[in-house]
């Protein structure tokens, strides 16, 4: 982590974790004059005066009406009521998609980088269903595991480089469980039609959902709470999960009273504390 280049930033990262029923949504990504999930979050964002800097990265794309539990990341400089947005956010969009968390980060991330896995989960009818659960048992059993998986994507997805991929994938309750690090193109939809039916014709989306996005232990490691410490002239503290980075807000005209002369002051913390201190004025 490079601290030097954090102590220069005003911006935060926001990893905001969402649910949204995907059939009130054309795609994930933005399209014109499609309703899809970015373009909504976007437009709520901006109307309620949460801007950021570049792009929005996701936690992984889903197809036309999956429905998932994602989350988005953006580095941002606002320092405002974090809650109050997020209350609005969700009596705007009305149950068709929600807000359920906010985490803060570390900003100007590849968010992608910091993914460990994604949880699918296909709850097709049980009337469908084709094969015997022992069926189910045994294929699911073969299909997990390290290796080509390209006879189970779309067109699109054999334009891809590279086919291999790790996924783990068990039935449970009557629905199909898939765990990975990384997905193709409709690879959990067509292998869920070769597991239920024998087909390789992708089942709908309807019946999928995004269960889960799983980020790795480093940026799990550097998600910022807010600290209970209290420190004189400091506004508000928020501290990493090994409170070994601190942030501290604070009103400009105080600033210099808390690094004092020669940056003494704010040594003399650092060392109580044990760790890097940032100052953000607010």
């Amino acid at each position: 982590m490079d601290i030097r280049a954090l102590e220069k930033t005003k911006k935060i990262g926001y990893i905001f974790d969402i649910y949204y029923d995907g059939k009130f949504f054309d795609s994930f990504d933005e399209m014109k004059d499609k309703n899809t999930v970015k373009g909504n979050f976007k437009e709520v964002m901006n109307s309620l005066g949460f801007t950021w800097a570049k792009g929005i990265q996701q936690g992984g794309r889903t197809d036309a009406r999956v429905t998932g539990s994602n989350c988005l990341y953006v580095s941002s400089s606002f320092c405002g009521n974090i809650q109050k947005i997020i209350e609005n956010f969700n009596e705007k969009l009305d149950g068709k998609m929600k807000i359920t968390r906010v985490r803060r980060t570390i900003p100007n991330l590849a968010f992608p980088d910091f993914i460990k896995g994604r949880k699918y989960i296909y709850s097709y009818p049980l009337k469908k269903i084709k094969r015997s659960i022992d069926e189910i048992n045994k294929i699911c059993k073969e299909l997990s595991g390290t290796y080509d998986v390209s006879e189970f994507t779309d067109n699109k997805g054999k334009k891809l480089k590279e086919y291999i991929r790790t996924v783990s994938i068990f039935f449970e309750a009557g629905k199909l469980v898939f765990e990975g690090n990384s997905f193709m193109p409709k690879q959990v939809r067509i292998m869920s039609a070769y597991i239920l039916t024998g087909s390789k014709e992708p089942l709908p989306g309807k019946f999928l959902k995004l269960s889960e996005v799983l980020l790795n232990e480093e940026l799990l490691d550097n998600i910022f709470f807010e600290s209970d410490l209290t420190v004189e002239n400091v506004d508000k503290i928020y501290s990493n999960q090994n409170n070994d980075l601190y942030i501290f807000y604070i009103h400009k005209n105080l600033k210099g009273k808390l690094i004092g002369k020669n940056g003494k002051n704010i040594k003399r913390l650092r060392k109580e504390l044990n760790g890097n201190i940032i100052v953000r004025e607010i």
